[in-house]
């Protein structure tokens, strides 16, 4: 049979989907064709109805199959309308999405099934039962309408990624997708997350497995890695396959988990390769002997998820347990190891407050990251967050539904004043760094943010769109006389200090 994936994601970042890499490359050893089509801007604009629907129409696939995140899912019906009113064959959704929301998108009536979890091995059965015409009732992982009733079926146990074939890139345009990103490519050498923060899938997807598989945690086997050969092999392949790579990025939750894994996979990596890599960490599985490894492999940036500088909006809304003398600390050894660090930051939690947000700006000039990047705070359906936004009345359902990024703008409503402070630190959150550290471009920046936060709704309006131009005039003022400072590079919502980008060539 013939599957076309399409993988929505308009108005967001451009990403690898490693799910369908996996899926594709399953149904393809089986025997099937995969045909898959990234709809985003940093690719190519966006398809008219009639592009979308002709282009689909001319390869003629058995199944249209859609990977969604949440907040793609308002797009995706505007897609799955297209399709629904001019060809006539299945449409299938999973993703992220899918998981929580299966009920709720049977009852749009635009898909006929919904698949739920890490669903290689579902798939290809779903695939196969219906190019012999037989039932597919029993496929686990599958949501369908059944009598017009909806039915869910419970999924199969998690797969051992050892027994995956290797990705499909070739089904990608990956060159195209290297190229967008100039250079950076995306990795995983793990699935799977320890920690169940209020705010992320894991939790969600953990507790429907247990439900399911009635299992304990450590009977699910949630976080698996593949084996060191088989990410090392991948690696391989690439450079042998592709050009222009300059960087890897290890996308798993939490590349530093296992530090014997860590270990053994530095010490193959640097045998063969010298292309700098950036992993994901956190700082309760972080010390000098893990930044060894990293840092001797060519390890560049070690991202860490702190999210909030509030120890209260970390413990009572997050689930995060970890002090602000931790996060400085690991911040501190990724700089003693010669590399970058990178911070997540978060604002506009439910219950979040003017001194809340004040402490995460506080603890960066205090810690100095090399890097930072910021969103608003999303209340994905079914976590324990969204129960938290949505028992305290905050969430505003109209702006939720027509949001594609977590960048531009929070779906959260504090109030006036508090949803302007938010707007101000959420468009040039690194003046605000800058202003309260102890840098010699304090001052001057402090001076700046006074301004700002003195401006009313309709002054903040008519300055917000000049600002990224004042920042770049700013910083390149505070480079040639050589001043470090942070300033807002490579996208929107990221600040850099002015040390790296200065020598980053």
């Amino acid at each position: 049979m013939k599957v076309f994936f399409i993988y929505p994601s308009a108005g967001s970042q451009l990403g690898f989907n490693y799910g369908v890499a996996h899926m594709a490359s399953v149904l393809k050893q089986a025997g099937h064709q995969v045909i898959f089509w990234q709809l985003c801007e940093d690719i190519e604009p966006l398809p008219t109805e009639e592009e979308f629907v002709g282009r689909i129409a001319n390869e003629k696939p058995d199944i249209l199959a859609f990977s969604v995140v949440t907040n793609q899912w308002g797009y995706t019906q505007t897609l799955a309308r297209w399709a629904r009113r001019q060809l006539s064959i299945p449409l299938v959704i999973g993703g992220i999405h899918a998981l929580a929301g299966a009920r709720e998108i049977l009852e749009t009536g635009l898909f006929d099934y919904v698949f739920r979890g890490e669903c290689e091995e579902a798939f290809l059965e779903f695939v196969e039962r219906l190019q012999r015409g037989e039932s597919v009732e029993n496929v686990r992982n599958l949501a369908f309408v059944h009598n017009g009733q909806i039915r869910i079926n419970p999924v199969r146990p998690l797969p051992d990624p050892d027994k995956l074939p290797p990705k499909d890139y070739q089904s990608m345009d990956f060159q195209k997708m290297i190229d967008a990103k100039n250079g950076w490519v995306g990795l995983m050498a793990s699935r799977g997350c320890p920690f169940s923060c209020t705010y992320c899938f894991n939790h969600v997807m953990i507790e429907s497995y247990k439900k399911d598989l009635r299992c304990s945690f450590r009977q699910l086997n949630y976080i698996r890695q593949f084996s060191v050969d088989k990410v090392i092999q991948e690696i391989e392949y690439l450079l042998k396959t592709y050009r222009n790579i300059k960087m890897f990025i290890f996308d798993d939750d939490l590349f530093t988990f296992d530090k014997s894994y860590v270990k053994r996979f530095c010490q193959a990596y640097k045998t063969f390769c010298d292309i700098p890599f950036v992993v994901n960490a956190h700082v309760g599985f972080f010390d000098e002997q893990c930044a060894r490894y990293l840092a001797a492999a060519n390890c560049k940036i070690v991202k860490f998820g702190v999210e909030s500088g509030s120890p209260r909006i970390r413990s009572k809304i997050l689930n995060r347990h970890m002090s602000n003398e931790k996060i400085v600390e690991a911040i501190k050894t990724v700089g003693e190891y010669g590399m970058h660090s990178s911070i997540f930051l978060i604002i506009g939690f439910p219950h979040e407050g003017r001194e809340d947000v004040f402490e995460t700006i506080k603890l960066m000039a205090a810690a100095k990251p090399g890097r930072f990047r910021w969103t608003y705070f999303f209340p994905f359906p079914a976590t324990k967050a969204h129960k938290i936004s949505l028992d305290g009345g905050y969430i505003n359902f109209d702006k939720m539904k027509g949001m594609k990024n977590f960048t531009d703008e929070s779906c959260l409503e504090f109030g006036p004043e508090q949803n302007l402070l938010l707007k101000k630190i959420g468009r040039i959150m690194p003046w605000f760094v800058n202003a309260y550290s102890d840098l010699a471009v304090a001052e001057f920046y402090a001076e700046k943010v006074k301004k700002i936060l003195a401006m009313d709704e309709d002054q903040w309006n008519g300055a917000a769109p000049n600002l990224l131009r004042e920042d770049s005039r700013y910083s390149q003022y505070h480079c040639e006389r050589g001043l470090s400072h942070y300033a807002i590079k490579y996208n929107p919502f990221m600040g850099i200090i002015s040390d790296y980008f200065l020598n980053d060539v």
